[in-house]
């Protein structure tokens, strides 16, 4: 009995070994210089033929080669001539390595009970080690906001990088903001109850933003007290008024907007982004005027009412850059994580309605950053800033030209290799062997 149950653990081990993640990449030790290949910095420019030093961790050069001469014989040596560079492209609101396999409940922690949830932390859900996570990176997504999901205030985010032992390894920021779900002023009827399907008002919507206020309220009557018990979700919301976290409001309808922009002025947030921000191209005025961000609901989406524009998904982007406003792109959605790979895509999808290659960049790159508040470390391809990026055999944002030959984190050349590739390899050789 005991030998059956070692050959078990054997086994065991043997498939935890031959489908784990890949094993994350040491840390920097000898400078590279990745020369020839043309650099999309991710804030609107272009080098042509650069030159970009990577030393430890950092970005210590990005020139370009043709105008300064820099030694690099000491140096590992990448000849990128022909190819891109571009800086490590960065998907916000997702639940990345919260979910593994929907149907399994033991994977499934992207949310808690209850309504009020501030205090309850993504990071540590994080799982480093989901298949999922490491099939982003070959397209060049390496940095995301792991966000959890549910009740009114779902809780607080993270951004992690997608090259690490574990969730400490994985930080890039922590508990950078406080995820709010906006009560809708309209609800369709359930038609499985019999209900007719249309849309109709939301009797209970005052109450429902009254709700809100009277928790907001609660907090900041908290926060002036002494000696009181410790009270964890107020506690967690402390930091939206004194600037040490940003309040995402995830709304889509124009009232909806309106009401949590007026909502977060009146209540002294310090900083607010909304995210989804479907009729947010109905008021750009009034988010410009305040000074809010937007991460922009998935591209790929059908058009949310019958009289709106076939293309209004695809031009929103377009729309309000256009306008002045900072936007960036999110991919929650149907198979959110499946589909968080599909990023680069997005913003191709954006450049083809109207905006530049370069515009449709900054929306997974530097204005991601932005938004996030990481844009000092990441985001764009400056001296000083972490070397996160990856060298694309042609253009990033093109699924036929996405094919990366090297990605770095933090300057560490990461794996590429994934659960997917692994298969495509086993069964090129199936039927390499036919012929």
């Amino acid at each position: 009995m005991k030998n059956i149950n070692l050959y078990i653990v054997l086994l065991l081990l043997t498939f935890g070994f031959t489908n784990a993640q890949q094993t994350p990449a040491k840390k920097q030790s000898k400078t590279i210089a990745i020369k020839g290949a043309t650099a999309h910095i991710g804030n609107g420019e272009i080098i042509e033929n650069s030159l970009i030093i990577i030393k430890n961790g950092k970005l210590l050069n990005v020139v370009d080669s043709r105008i300064v001469k820099i030694k690099i014989t000491d140096m590992e040596v990448i000849d990128a001539t022909g190819k891109h560079v571009y800086p490590g492209f960065i998907i916000p609101n997702t639940t990345l390595g919260l979910v593994e396999i929907d149907a399994v409940r033991a994977t499934d922690d992207d949310s808690e009970l209850g309504s009020w949830n501030p205090h309850i932390r993504s990071l540590i859900a994080y799982n480093t080690e989901s298949k999922v996570v490491e099939s982003l990176r070959p397209n060049g997504v390496l940095l995301a906001q792991v966000t959890p999901r549910g009740g009114r205030i779902s809780g607080t985010s993270s951004v992690v990088q997608l090259d690490a032992w574990n969730w400490e390894d994985a930080v890039a920021k922590e508990d950078d903001g406080i995820h709010l779900n906006w009560p809708s002023s309209f609800s369709r009827g359930r038609w499985w109850l019999g209900e007719d399907p249309a849309m109709k008002m939301n009797k209970n919507y005052v109450k429902q933003v009254k709700e809100i206020t009277d928790f907001f309220n609660a907090t900041k009557a908290y926060a002036k007290g002494s000696d009181q018990t410790l009270n964890l979700p107020y506690e967690a919301t402390e930091g939206l008024f004194n600037g040490s976290k940003k309040l995402y409001i995830h709304v889509g309808n124009e009232k909806g907007i309106i009401d949590a922009i007026n909502f977060s002025k009146e209540n002294g947030v310090k900083d607010m982004t909304i995210v989804g921000g479907y009729d947010a191209y109905k008021v750009t005025d009034l988010l410009i005027k305040n000074n809010i961000s937007v991460l922009l609901k998935r591209v790929h989406s059908r058009p949310g009412q019958t009289d709106d524009d076939y293309d209004l998904p695809f031009k929103t982007a377009k729309i309000l850059v256009n306008k002045g406003v900072l936007v960036a792109l999110e991919g929650s959605g149907q198979m959110e994580r499946m589909n968080a790979r599909n990023l680069p895509f997005y913003a191709g999808t954006t450049a083809a309605y109207g905006l530049t290659k370069e515009q449709a960049l900054q929306l997974i790159t530097l204005n991601t950053a932005k938004i996030l508040g990481i844009d000092a470390t990441y985001g764009s391809l400056e001296e000083g800033k972490s070397a996160t990026l990856f060298i694309s055999e042609g253009d990033a944002l093109d699924m036929r030209t996405n094919i990366l030959s090297h990605a770095f984190i933090d300057g560490r050349l990461i794996s590429l290799e994934s659960h997917q590739t692994t298969l495509w390899k086993r069964y090129s050789e199936k039927l390499k062997n036919q012929d």
